[in-house]
Formats: C-alpha cells, structure tokens, sequence
C-alpha cells in the first residue's frame, strides 16, 4: 500500500473529524462567554461537601478560603475518608463555626471512596442547595459563593458545574483536561438533547438543588462509579436535569497536582475508563486519537498547525502558559503515552490511588454507555 494511498484513503475523514472538533470547541467558547451571573433577590441556604483522604495540605489553603466567605447561610461538611496523615487534626483546628468535620469506617466494599464520602456528607446535610468541591479547590474572592449561586440559579435546570482556573504542576498534562472538556462534549447540546451520553459534570466543582438531590441520590445510583462526575451527569439527565457548564475560573482554582509523576498515577486511573473502560471501546478510541494525534501531522502540515491551534485555544482559554502551548506536541504525545500505560494497569488490575485500589471498570447500572467526555478526578 503506497503512502498516497494511504494519504487518500485518511486525509478526509480526517479533514472531517479536525472540522467537527473546531465546530465543538468554538461552540463551547460562544456558550460560556454568554453567561453573566445576575444578582438574585435572595439566596439559599448551602451546604458545601468536600470529600477528603490525605488531603491536610490542600485543606490549609482551601479551608480559610472558605472562611473568608461571606455567604449568609452556609455550612461546611468535611468527610475524612480515613486518612493517614495530618487531615483529621487540620480539621479540628480550623476555626470555624460552620464547619463540620466528619468521619467514619471505610466505605464499604461496593463503594467507591470518594463517592462514599460525598453520600455520607449529604447523610448530614441541610441547605437548599448542595456545592460539591474537590479538597484540592480554592475559593478566590470572598464573594465567590455568592457568584456561583447566581449563575447556578440563572441556569434552566437545577444541576451546574464548574470550569475552574487549573494550577499547580504537571502542566504538560494538566493542560488536556480543558482541552478535553471544551473539544470533547458540545455544551450547548446537553440541556437540548436526550441522549444521556452527551452529558457529563466536573466532580471538582458542582451544585444541585437539595430536593433534586434526595429524589434521586446520585451517588448511592453511582455507588461503584470511579467516574462518578460523567456517570452522574449521565444519570440526572436520564432524570430530567441536564447539567450546564459555568465558567468560574475567576472564582475557583483547583490545584491538581505538584508534579508530573503525580499527575501521571492519578490520571492513569481515570484515562482508560474515559476512553470506553472495555478493550473494544478503548482500542476504537485509541486508534482514533493516535489518527488524529500522531499519524495526521505526518500526513499533512495544515494537520500540524490545526492541533497546535486546537491547543492555543483551549490554553488561552484556561490561562495555560505560552510554553505549554507551545510545547502541544509534547502533551499530546504524554497523552497517548497516559492513556496505552492506564490501559496497561487497568488489565492487569494495578491502579491503585491514595492506598486503594481502583476498579478495572465502572459497572454502574445508570452508566451503561461508557463514559467519552473527559472529565478530571483528582
């Protein structure tokens, strides 16, 4: 088989796949720029659930952020998710009234720990609306929840998420999460739709009405998801509530991880079940990323220079650094290096994460699609 050959037979569909890409990505930059957060007349009671195992570092820079905030009915539940460094007594010595800590036996054996631990929060939880925030997050400004409430309660549906400021380090890698959250999933599309996979939510940051929460119970549904965030976006739209995505990067930051080896084994857990989590939906994925990735700008240099913008947008869209741009090449690369290496693990059943180990897949009964919109998992 000749290289033309090879050339006609891959430069359409690829021509095709790079357009409906840039159609996806322009899309979502039109959506979020839309919204304005509104002052409502009155705002809800909160409940902020934070699930946390080993997290007493990220806890002293969330928690006084927190504190700092001046939001009028506002509680804050901690759960230590049986943690073995200093988290429970970072707890205990944060002063704050409104904070809660919480802590319990091991989530059981057909749970997964975070999903467990967020569950247990909403056990104790009391306010209209419900906040879920990763423990690596931080609140910005002292009016941060109030924005976020008012672009929850300007949304059309009772369920949101956050596209938060990224930081920290490994940003190499951390960089193809907004890739993949503005390329991978047509925003507009979600609330207008009813295909459930064409949904997902950000398990860093996201708000639900409490009533829609407890008449449905996501996470108990979810109960066994390590994609908890794409399983339950997928689950509340099969309910009715398709969640919209809010730009809130001017009011959260999460900051991921601090080094690349890090990030490495906390995606590596992740990477395989958001291409399909069975061998037949991973190696169609695969091979289509390493089409589009790899073998296209070998084929072509308007290819090249399509990826490197791809990359240029969504960083300057999450405020990457230039060198990241850049260096694209590099992270796509990192990334199909990530993705082969969880592949890797997951069939050899090695992924573990804080201690634990990590399920090959994610057999949820409201999940059965599985899950292809990127989603992060810290």
């Amino acid at each position: 088989m000749t290289v033309e050959f090879v050339r006609f037979l891959l430069i359409p569909p690829l021509v095709l796949a790079h357009a409906a890409f840039w159609g996806i990505l322009l899309g979502n930059l039109v959506y979020l720029r839309r919204q304005q957060p509104s002052s409502p007349d009155s705002l809800p009671s909160l409940s902020i659930c934070i699930p946390a195992r080993n997290e007493a570092e990220n806890l002293r820079r969330l928690l006084p952020s927190l504190h700092a905030q001046d939001y009028p009915e506002l509680e804050i539940l901690v759960w230590d998710d049986g943690s073995d460094d200093e988290t429970w007594d970072v707890l205990q010595a944060a002063d704050d009234p409104r904070l809660t800590p919480l802590r319990g036996p091991d989530p059981p054996a057909d749970w997964v720990g975070k999903v467990h631990a967020l569950y247990q929060c909403t056990r104790r939880a009391s306010g209209d609306c419900y906040l879920f925030l990763d423990a690596d997050t931080e609140l910005l400004r002292p009016d941060a929840l109030r924005r976020l409430m008012a672009w929850h309660a300007d949304t059309s549906t009772s369920v949101s998420s956050g596209f938060p400021d990224l930081r920290g380090g490994a940003l190499l890698l951390v960089s193809l999460v907004p890739h993949a959250i503005l390329q991978s999933l047509p925003w507009p599309l979600v609330t207008r739709t009813r295909l459930p996979s064409l949904s997902a939510l950000n398990g860093q940051c996201w708000l639900i009405d409490s009533a829609v929460y407890h008449a449905h119970e996501p996470h108990a549904e979810v109960k066994d998801a390590v994609l908890e965030d794409v399983a339950i976006g997928r689950y509340l739209k099969q309910q009715g509530y398709a969640p919209t995505l809010l730009d809130v990067q001017d009011v959260v930051a999460v900051y991921m991880y601090e080094s690349h080896g890090a990030a490495w084994r906390g995606f590596r857990k992740n990477a395989y079940l958001l291409l399909g989590g069975t061998v037949p939906h991973f190696l169609l994925t695969y091979g289509g990323f390493v089409l589009i990735w790899l073998v296209a700008p070998l084929l072509s240099l308007w290819f090249l220079a399509s990826l490197y913008g791809f990359k240029l947008v969504t960083d300057r869209a999450s405020g990457m650094p230039l060198y990241i741009s850049l260096l694209a090449p590099v992270s796509y690369l990192l990334g199909l290096a990530l993705q082969l290496d969880s592949a890797l693990h997951h069939w050899t059943d090695r992924v573990t994460w804080k201690g634990r180990s990590v399920p090959s897949s994610s057999p949820s009964s409201s999940t059965a699609d599985r899950p292809t919109s990127p989603t992060p998992e810290g």
